[in-house]
């Protein structure tokens, strides 16, 4: 299997390829995993486990390790066609729970797993990296050759690491760098925290759909099924045509500003209301993408989500389940408070290394 996507004109349409997941216990990973298996790929997983157990529903399992990425020496590399690289501090909140923190594992980790990747002769890795770089940009459409102008240690450290990988390229080694829209919809580990899913999440258990800031930000948004068919899409594409690439992930037409968000929500959730939270104000994240680079470059990209379909699955599942306010502002869905659980509880450090009192219901 070691090498089926090694060469500029080969491809791994219909090949197994061995593939290295990280984070596949978390919110993206758990629903591109099995669909990398679907595919026909040998996926192992590599994930912390933090969030292992903020189940929503009963997860696929997917053959894997307890690991911190910070933990490079990664013995186990060689052998595999490509690393893709979701694991991170994965929003701006937990990321400023301690920017440094934030650098450590969200940029000088990712490039010292790259670092590996290469030597151990892993031909591709595909990095999750985020629309966020782009920061404070306005109303004008962003194409990839835009400039960076991140406010926040998230947004920061995925700048870091294009930077610093895309210097490892050769002819051995070629990264591409998916820089994804804001995620929504339903997976295994849901996420309350992104912002479709948080306003579906308060109109389906508290009748209010509550914006956080004035509501005038533009976010770009790509469901998280569509994000993972663009991982795939990478994983099959020649290697020429994605060679130290970085790409806008979503659908050129699904950038919205929150409030109209918002009143798309109370559309379609049934005597829901909007309010806006006391204090709220603007919101200087804003940024509009444009994803047509993808599409043109890679036909296999066939994007099947809209958000309005995708808050009709994040309402009617809701409502399946029974999800009530307490559950859904609870510390399951919030990677923030899981982590902050997880610390009181004795089990994380400050750092986030494990520590020996590891509650009940943690992944050994």
């Amino acid at each position: 299997m070691g090498g089926a996507i090694c060469g500029s004109d080969s491809r791994s349409d219909g090949i197994a390829v061995k593939v290295l997941l990280t984070g596949h216990l978390g919110y993206i990973g758990s629903v591109m995993g099995p669909m990398l298996q679907r595919a026909g790929h040998v996926v192992t997983g590599m994930d912390a486990g933090y969030f292992a157990h903020c189940t929503f529903a009963e997860p696929v399992a997917i053959a894997g390790r307890r690991a911190d990425v910070r933990d490079s020496e990664l013995e186990f590399l060689p052998g595999f066609d490509a690393v893709v690289h979701l694991a991170a501090l994965s929003n701006d909140p937990l990321g400023n729970l301690n920017p440094e923190l934030t650098r450590d594992i969200n940029h000088r980790a990712s490039v010292r797993l790259a670092a590996a990747a290469k030597r151990a002769g892993v031909p591709r890795f595909v990095f999750a990296s985020s629309c966020s770089l782009y920061g404070v940009a306005g109303d004008g459409m962003l194409d990839e050759s835009a400039a960076f102008h991140p406010i926040t240690a998230y947004g920061e450290s995925k700048v870091a690491v294009e930077r610093d990988v895309a210097a490892l390229a050769d002819d051995g080694f070629s990264p591409t760098f998916m820089r994804n829209a804001t995620a929504y919809g339903v997976s295994p580990r849901l996420r309350a925290d992104v912002v479709v899913n948080n306003l579906v999440g308060y109109a389906c258990t508290t009748g209010e759909v509550v914006i956080q800031s004035d509501g005038t930000p533009w976010r770009p948004l790509v469901h998280v099924e569509d994000f993972s068919r663009a991982f795939l899409a990478v994983l099959a594409a020649p290697r020429d045509t994605i060679h130290n690439q970085a790409f806008n992930v979503g659908r050129t037409s699904e950038n919205y500003r929150v409030r109209d968000l918002a009143d798309l929500v109370q559309s379609l959730v049934p005597g829901s209301r909007v309010r806006y939270a006391d204090g709220a104000g603007p919101d200087p994240r804003s940024y509009r993408v444009d994803c047509s680079k993808l599409e043109d470059t890679l036909p296999t990209y066939q994007p099947e989500w809209t958000v309005e379909r995708g808050i009709r699955e994040l309402r009617d599942a809701f409502a399946r389940r029974g999800l009530t306010a307490v559950e859904f502002l609870g510390d399951r869905y919030f990677r923030i408070k899981q982590i902050q659980r997880l610390q009181d509880a004795g089990a994380l450090s400050a750092d986030l290394r494990w520590l020996s009192r590891v509650p009940a219901g943690v992944p050994a």
